[in-house]
């Protein structure tokens, strides 16, 4: 084989294992759940085979091995993981009565998410598989950056886990964005949310909403590459909906 036919083998096999990691995040209640789900749905009426990591969580109680999902076209992921210690810090961590330091909230999520990228995402992204995540290390800059007894962005950003995702950014970081007075709405008719979760009061809103918004904030994944978008989520579902998915595609022509 000559020296340019291998090398055309060598970047064919590149393009073909080309992967699409986009990660989703925003305040609570700006529709992140709502834009996945439309998502996960229009690609597999593509034929495209999706798999759902969070129900595999829920029935199985442990993270699956890359090798058990490799036939899937999409992962569809979030942060906290609802096994191991992403289950620690959905149940415990983040409630209102409890009194944990910012630092060990910190680094649960940190090592969650280690375990997360290291087990599943490098390898699912090595594979050429598209990953839809909800959440990610952008979360972690945002509100452990707000919360009482707060940590730095720096602080934060230095912490194994969250440094490791950094430097394995997404293709494209999606920041769903809504007015504080929508967002609180759309908590207010959640009629299964029972997780007292501490990041749902108008006042962390706010401050989590500039945040994302925030240009510093945001060169975090600029700096490491990834494309950064700003999606409306005001207007009614149907329309979010149809301008997220809108958007998707677009990403995927990418």
């Amino acid at each position: 084989m000559s020296f340019v036919n291998h090398l055309y083998l060598i970047l064919k096999k590149i393009l073909m294992t080309k992967s699409n990691f986009i990660i989703i995040d925003g305040i609570d209640g700006s529709g992140k759940s709502t834009i996945i789900n439309t998502w996960a749905n229009v690609l597999q009426t593509q034929g495209k085979k999706i798999f759902h990591l969070k129900n595999y969580w829920l029935e199985h109680h442990t993270h699956p091995s890359s090798d058990e999902i490799i036939d899937y076209d999409v992962i569809i992921s979030a942060e906290p993981t609802h096994v191991w210690i992403g289950s620690a810090i959905r149940n415990e961590l983040i409630q209102n009565d409890r009194n944990y330091s910012a630092y060990a909230i910190a680094d649960a999520f940190a090592l969650d998410r280690l375990i997360l990228y290291k087990r599943l995402i490098l390898p699912l992204r090595e594979a050429g598989k598209i990953i839809i995540q909800d959440r990610s290390v952008s979360t972690s800059l945002c509100y452990q950056s707000i919360q009482k007894n707060p940590l730095t962005q720096e602080e934060i950003a230095r912490r194994e886990g969250n440094a490791f995702a950094l430097s394995h950014a997404p293709d494209h970081f999606i920041i769903a964005d809504v007015s504080i007075e929508n967002a609180l709405m759309r908590l207010g008719e959640r009629s299964n949310k029972q997780d007292n979760a501490i990041f749902e009061k108008k006042d962390f809103l706010e401050k989590a909403r500039t945040i994302f918004l925030d240009k510093t904030f945001q060169n975090y994944f600029t700096q490491h590459n990834a494309n950064v978008h700003i999606l409306d989520c005001n207007p009614s579902i149907d329309i979010v909906s149809k301008n997220a998915t809108k958007l998707l595609f677009e990403l995927l022509q990418t």
